[in-house]
């Protein structure tokens, strides 16, 4: 596809190439509604940028005049993931600049959203879906390719957001009990009960493992707005008293990425008083924050300025070098 040079407000150096990818009080808050794909009534143009932190630059590496969402780096850092239209796609880096989205093998009665992840070890790909027969999101395990789809967390609405770093448990949002409340959960990768990781009254998302598997990031609304929160990966206690925030910036903070290298965290800012995380028409701020130790530093670093939210950067996009990361903008076609 074609790419198209365009300018952004960036806090850093952006440079375009022609290659693709393949491709407060303390109140309750009301549930959000999650939106994991694109809406048919959206038109946009999507690119997919890798920013570098070697020179501060964003490289487009895609576009397209559909949606986009959510990359995610594979493990030995060849390929991307990211989906379109309900379905999956690989994003392969070659050299000489040249790619083509590859559709994986998940069958065409998954309608996959944008919650998606591969396993450590890249044997695994884990994603969330909906089928004729549920039209709710549910919880999914295939083969890094997409074959061998095998149903994990049954009961939707469930969202899954990371993989731990040994390979063993999938960590994921959902609602149950009809308490229109999202919390935390996990459930061995190899079959088993999920677990109830977080019970607090307000709305938790985007769990993400740190690399060492002490600790699980999140976004919660308990502080009044969205910030960025961690828990003990084992879960946060009665009432959610082992919880803590860690970054509280002014912003709606979603979806916190903790680096493989465990010294880095990105997210996203939405503007104050957005009340979802689900317009890709607001403007965001990709931040950065260093972590030092196991110590969330109480500063953050614009990196990024764009066009975005939903499938902006829902899951994990960091490179296995640490020290790049994928990201999406959109624009509004005429």
């Amino acid at each position: 596809m074609k790419v198209l040079a365009i300018q952004l407000r960036f806090c850093c150096k952006v440079t375009t190439i022609a290659f693709s990818l393949i491709s407060p009080a303390l109140h309750a808050q009301t549930s959000p509604v999650r939106a994991g794909g694109a809406s048919s009534e959206e038109h946009l143009r999507s690119r997919v940028y890798i920013y570098d932190m070697h020179d501060g630059s964003s490289k487009l590496v895609y576009t397209a005049d559909t949606i986009w969402e959510a990359p995610n780096w594979s493990p030995d850092g060849s390929y991307l993931i990211a989906n379109s239209g309900g379905e999956i796609y690989k994003f392969v880096l070659n050299q000489d600049g040249t790619a083509e989205p590859q559709k994986l093998s998940i069958p065409a009665d998954y309608r996959c959203n944008n919650d998606k992840a591969l396993s450590p070890d890249g044997k695994k790909l884990a994603f969330s879906a909906s089928t004729a027969a549920n039209k709710g999101s549910q919880v999914f395990l295939a083969n890094a390719d997409g074959n061998n789809v095998k149903l994990m967390a049954s009961e939707p609405p469930s969202y899954f957001h990371g993989w731990s770093p040994d390979n063993k448990t999938l960590a994921f949002v959902a609602q149950r009990y009809g308490s229109g409340q999202y919390d935390i959960y996990s459930m061995p990768a190899a079959g088993g009960a999920e677990k109830q990781l977080t019970s607090n009254i307000h709305q938790d998302d985007g769990p993400d493992y740190s690399p060492d598997g002490k600790w699980i990031y999140i976004n919660s609304d308990r502080s009044g707005k969205e910030a960025v929160w961690r828990f003990p990966a084992e879960g946060a206690g009665h009432d959610d008293k082992k919880a803590e925030m860690v970054v509280n910036d002014g912003l709606e903070d979603w979806f916190p990425h903790i680096s493989p290298d465990g010294k880095k965290m990105v997210y996203i800012g939405y503007p104050a008083g957005t009340p979802t995380h689900n317009p890709r028409n607001v403007s965001i701020a990709v931040k950065l924050v260093a972590i030092n130790h196991g110590k969330v530093d109480a500063s953050q670093k614009p990196l990024v300025e764009a066009t975005g939210g939903q499938g902006s950067m829902n899951v994990n996009s960091w490179a296995p070098d640490s020290m790049r990361f994928a990201y999406v903008t959109y624009e509004a076609l005429p």
